[in-house]
């Protein structure tokens, strides 16, 4: 009975967001709730619930305080440059701008972190797609889909928590891959061209001096939207004091080449030139810290956020505007975690979670025994939708590398098989990043969902034939 009551609870809430019934954080509360009920363990809802809370408090915290890095970074123009590169060479050519996505999102995700990844890329990005009337959730899916391949790094987590929980060497584990992920971030790329073909074929060639510099947008658009905050090119209100004045329209500059690009205005009082230095080595050393584990990652981005602030902002009426500037979206990603726990305590803590597992690997017939790797990485697919990172690879793996080995199969081949599920695992609704994704990008979760989920498992399958055709798996 769990089981059924598992499958429904997970297909109920993937329904009613997808058909936009209720809002994604309104699903992730009641829905668990009410099947918390049905399943008669009602009266233990307050335990599942603070257990749930406390196993994603540490996420909460990182990415409340990324949010605020991040943001400050963006608003002192510590990405500027980059955008500008990004920008040029796609110009106003939908091909070339989806492409784009694609490589900044694969470029920066060697960080390890989905967060940071999204946070640059939408930032880069977003202006461009508004501009030109592009369809947004191209930029969230193909932007999730290039960080789900990367996200197999060893130091990005479904790697570590694979070689943890078979207690084997990480590189053994990932280096073997690299053939086959290889394989797959091609596969994003070509699926990016495609797409951005068709885009292109929607709206035509476009230069970005035909878009209508006066068009009205709602100031929630006015952004470089480094945290979504809701103002212009900075990401915040129009002076570093927090001042309340708006355009009418997005601002604009033209770059060497005369081309006009919405949200990256150069005069913005936010910036801090003569910081650049300071706060690209405060990245860097951030980004090092994380790979080398010196503090726990929510620990190194509390004392991050604190120092960017101070050193860039030593004026207290500054400091509250540029946190007020971000507040909105750390707010609604932080509301979103906390909004997730609910979903996993009651599916870890009614143990629907551990029915469901047993019942899909009781289900696996004998004949299928040597060929578990295979099993492996098609159940990896769906499971790593359905299921935290954890709940599968310390759950589920562990029970499938048993069944593997009694028919001559080895642990390393699982645990790469195990791997092949994360392009579509970094779209699932019970991954914090993704909320940071959609929010910044302003698209509902719900079309995200439905755009994302088909091709992100076509890439998962690609990666799976490729480690076939190679003999990794």
């Amino acid at each position: 009975m769990l089981t059924i009551l598992g499958f429904v609870m997970i297909a109920t809430f993937l329904a009613l967001i997808m058909m936009k019934k209720v809002s994604p954080i309104a699903a992730l509360v009641l829905i668990p709730a009410l099947f918390c009920v049905l399943v008669g363990k009602g009266a233990h809802l307050g335990d599942y619930v603070i257990d749930g809370i406390g196993d994603l408090a540490p996420t909460a915290a990182m990415l409340m305080f990324a949010i605020v890095y991040f943001g400050v970074m963006i608003d002192v123009g510590l990405f500027d440059p980059i955008v500008r590169a990004i920008l040029k060479f796609a110009k106003a050519d939908p091909v070339r701008i989806v492409v784009g996505t694609a490589v900044l999102a694969a470029i920066v995700s060697l960080d390890g972190d989905g967060s940071t990844t999204f946070m640059i890329t939408v930032s880069a990005m977003y202006p461009l797609y508004k501009r030109l009337k592009m369809s947004l959730v191209v930029m969230t899916g193909v932007a999730a889909t290039a960080n789900g391949v990367m996200n197999t790094l060893p130091w990005g987590g479904p790697t570590a928590r694979a070689a943890t929980a078979l207690k084997v060497n990480a590189t053994d584990i990932f280096v073997p891959m690299i053939p086959a992920l290889g394989v797959g971030l091609l596969f994003v790329f070509v699926l990016a061209y495609v797409l951005g073909r068709r885009e292109r074929k929607r709206l035509g060639y476009l230069s970005l001096d035909e878009v209508t510099e006066t068009e009205t947008v709602t100031e929630s658009e006015k952004v470089l939207v480094g945290a979504g905050s809701g103002t212009n090119g900075s990401g915040a209100g129009r002076g570093g004091s927090g001042d309340h004045a708006a355009d009418a329209a997005a601002p604009s500059y033209r770059n060497e080449d005369g081309e006009s690009f919405a949200g990256l205005d150069p005069d913005r009082a936010t910036l801090r030139p003569k910081l650049y230095w300071f706060n690209a080595a405060l990245t860097v050393v951030l980004l090092t810290a994380m790979i080398v584990e010196w503090l726990p990652i929510p620990v190194l981005f509390i004392l991050a956020a604190a120092l960017a602030l101070t050193v860039n902002y030593p004026h207290m009426p500054d400091q509250k505007a540029r946190i007020g500037a971000h507040a909105e979206n750390v707010l609604n990603v932080s509301g979103m975690v906390f909004a997730a726990a609910v979903f996993t305590g009651v599916l870890q803590g009614t143990g629907m979670v551990d029915h469901m597992a047993e019942w899909v690997v009781g289900g696996i017939p004998d004949w299928m025994g040597p060929h578990m790797a295979l099993v492996t990485g098609v159940l990896s697919i769906p499971f790593t939708y359905f299921m935290s990172n954890d709940g599968f690879y310390f759950g589920i793996v562990p029970v499938l590398a048993e069944a593997g080995n009694a028919h001559g199969v080895s642990t390393l081949e699982i645990a790469r098989a195990s791997l092949v599920g994360q392009p579509l695992h970094m779209s699932s609704p019970l991954v914090p990043a993704v909320y940071v994704l959609v929010g910044m990008a302003k698209v509902e979760f719900g079309d995200h969902t439905r755009f994302t989920v088909k091709w992100a498992a076509l890439t998962a399958l690609v990666v799976l034939g490729a480690g076939l055709l190679f003999g990794i798996v």
